[in-house]
């Protein structure tokens, strides 16, 4: 946690209130229940956009549509931080090198390596190297410094099985016959750059607040992404809105991107890269929901096993020992 995570302590202990413990202790317990919620909450709306943002395939080249995703999110994120982008100006420029590290891996690079990967191999390639993400964001993490406890590593593992279970549907002949294919390179390149920006969050500049921050980040990435998407322009063209397009690109720009990353960033600030990454493992189960509750796709008996799994290796990798 961060320093702002922890009031100062008072001179003398505070006196315990009905209810039980002291206003800090109440305080930070409400912080280690939220951290996770927040993670949560943006890993259901990321399992929207895969619901979703099917309505651009085909349609929108990959750059394109992480342009404007980027570029809806801006939009979104501006009347709440332009003032403060403006004061904090200064910090911005000093910490430009970090800034632009983490806006290159986390808006540039990592949902436009996953468009590009999703033309080229399959979604159960995609969705198993995706369920690679919290290891790696792990490993980047206690590179940094952030402890692995026993409890959390064995939570991951088990959410890790589970959640190649579920997208497997039990079938160990889906692993043994899988067909790499130059997608799932994208796809791991994205798996990692994913990784390095949770791990990097960390180190963000405490005096910048967290919507200045995205924002930050947010212009700064789509500043790297302008070339390619001239150079998309021009030898793809452009596309055809529609309301379907459009709307799927809304949906993206400002939940997916502004709120989802927001919801994230602050997660990773208030808990720590690993235990905010574990919560990525509810990915599938909330798409397999969203599924179910959108277009009727049954769930079966073994997927809701796994899915049970998945929310138990989930709490005993996020328990706080």
């Amino acid at each position: 946690m961060t320093s702002a995570d922890h009031p100062a302590e008072p001179d003398h202990p505070a006196e315990p209130r009905p209810g039980g413990g002291s206003t800090a202790s109440r305080v930070q317990r409400w912080v280690l229940w939220l951290g996770p919620l927040l993670a949560a909450a943006a890993t259901l709306i990321w399992s929207g956009n895969f619901v979703i943002a099917r309505v651009v395939s085909g349609e929108i080249p990959p750059v394109q549509t992480a342009f404007w995703r980027w570029a809806i999110a801006l939009a979104v994120l501006l009347p709440f931080a332009a003032r403060g982008l403006w004061e904090h100006r200064r910090l911005i420029r000093e910490r430009a090198p970090y800034i632009a590290l983490v806006s290159l891996l986390g808006v540039t690079l990592f949902n436009t390596l996953i468009y590009v990967a999703g033309h080229t191999t399959s979604a159960t390639n995609l969705a198993l190297i995706a369920a690679a993400s919290p290891v790696a964001i792990a490993v980047f993490a206690a590179v940094g410094g952030e402890r692995l406890s026993p409890r959390r590593i064995t939570g991951m593992a088990v959410a890790l099985v589970a959640v190649v279970g579920l997208i497997t549907k039990g079938d160990p002949a889906v692993l043994i016959g899988m067909d790499l294919a130059t997608g799932d390179l994208w796809m791991l390149a994205a798996m990692f750059t994913f990784a390095g920006y949770s791990a990097l969050l960390r180190r963000k500049p405490q005096e910048l607040p967290a919507v200045v921050f995205l924002a930050a980040t947010v212009l700064f990435g789509l500043v790297m992404l302008l070339p390619a998407q001239v150079v998309s322009l021009v030898v793809q063209g452009g596309f055809t809105p529609t309301p379907g397009n459009l709307s799927a690109l809304l949906y993206i720009g400002a939940a997916s991107s502004a709120l989802a990353f927001f919801l994230w960033n602050r997660s990773v600030e208030m808990i720590g890269a690993t235990r905010a990454g574990v919560l990525y493992y509810l990915q599938p189960v909330c798409v397999a929901a969203l599924a179910y509750l959108t277009i009727g796709e049954p769930v079966t008996g073994a997927q809701a096993v796994c899915a049970v799994l998945i929310v138990a290796g989930v709490a005993l990798s996020s328990s706080r020992r």
